[in-house]
């Protein structure tokens, strides 16, 4: 089941809080003691970030799967998000900078640190408008400058929240590669807490049994897959590589919207619910696949009609980058998150793991 952490970070007690829960994951993701405190200390950095710098922010720690989830023993990273509606960052690349602070009292480790102690890592911040940072520790000890672990193509990545803060979300998103095809599901459990956590983790375990189905094909297994479950909704976006042609189906209230160089435009899923009212029809929409193409998956806890991100530098950056800038923009202290939500986000290959592109 999907398990979520997720702190408030508005005075110097809840870094603590921070630390104690990357501990928890990487407990969960069966790292070794090296790593843990690898994840411990981008952590408490990213949390002491936000009370220096941004007065406060929130920190997601989530499992994710590893860059290339072929088969069942794919690993599973420990992703620590920082987001906050700060003043953002002047000079990022000399915030990088490893050693580097703008405070006095800093920890002395710095973002440099991060960026060499985690498997990936990357930052993405914009005057007045706020800093999203993103690190994903492994087993493995990462390598500074060596070539990305992560297959050449499309890159895939997402952040997942729980609403009011629970301890497992009914949302979950994965992906699976099978030759040329990259398929990504998004499901919402009906509901929240842990049936809902069910629903939607039998649909991603079912889904390594499905990598060559098309779309629709792969909705009617899962439905058969959910019936002992309460159900739920679920997207499947199927990027077929060697045609250049990105395939979508959907049933139930998941969103989609894919950025061409036309502006964005929505991908349409069907009413129903997938283990319990599967429609009669699952119309397969078709789309090409280009350079600057960029796919946003959501739940419904994101509202409807969220604003799409107007940065044109922001595809460049890690995926899970971009959904958590899709969450932060789509709410606010006056306007909180109303669900279970998960952002999943297809990005073309740019080869932009911090440790090719960060200074």
């Amino acid at each position: 089941m999907t398990r979520v952490w997720d702190i408030p970070v508005h005075d110097s007690t809840r870094v603590r809080d921070v630390r104690v829960a990357a501990e928890a994951a990487c407990a969960e993701a069966g790292l070794g003691a090296p790593r843990t405190a690898a994840a411990a200390l981008v952590a408490t950095e990213l949390a002491t970030n936000l009370l220096k710098h941004a007065d406060g922010g929130r920190m997601v720690i989530n499992l994710v799967e590893g860059p290339d989830p072929t088969n069942e023993t794919a690993d599973r990273l420990v992703q620590i998000v920082s987001v906050d509606h700060g003043p953002g960052i002047g000079d990022v690349a000399e915030a990088i900078r490893d050693g580097r602070t703008t405070a006095a009292s800093s920890l002395g480790a710095g973002l440099g640190t991060c960026l060499r102690v985690s498997d990936a890592f990357d930052l993405h911040s914009r005057r007045g408008r706020g800093t999203v940072a993103v690190a994903r520790v492994g087993a493995a000890p990462a390598a500074p400058q060596a070539p990305s672990r992560a297959p050449a193509g499309p890159r895939v990545g997402g952040v997942n929240l729980a609403l009011a803060g629970a301890e497992h979300s009914g949302d979950a998103f994965g992906w699976i590669r099978s030759g040329p095809l990259l398929t990504l599901v998004l499901a919402d459990g009906l509901g929240h807490g842990v049936p809902a956590a069910r629903a939607s983790s039998a649909a991603l375990d079912e889904l390594r049994r499905l990598a060559a189905l098309p779309p629709a094909d792969i909705l009617r297994r899962l439905h058969e897959r959910l019936r002992h479950t309460r159900g739920g909704a679920v997207a499947v976006a199927q990027l077929d590589t060697g045609t250049g042609r990105l395939h979508f189906a959907g049933v139930g209230n998941v969103g989609a919207r894919l950025r061409t160089r036309d502006g964005w435009q929505p991908l349409v899923s069907q009413p129903g619910i997938v283990g319990a009212r599967f429609p009669a029809t699952v119309p397969l929409q078709q789309v090409p696949w280009t350079a600057d193409s960029l796919l946003v998956l959501h739940s419904d806890g994101l509202p409807s009609r969220w604003t799409p991100p107007g940065d044109p530098g922001l595809p460049a950056h890690d995926p899970a980058v971009v959904a958590a800038v899709v969450l932060r923009d789509a709410s606010s202290a006056a306007s909180p998150l109303r669900d279970d939500t998960s952002v999943a986000v297809l990005c073309p290959d740019r080869r932009t793991d911090a440790h090719d592109r960060l200074p």
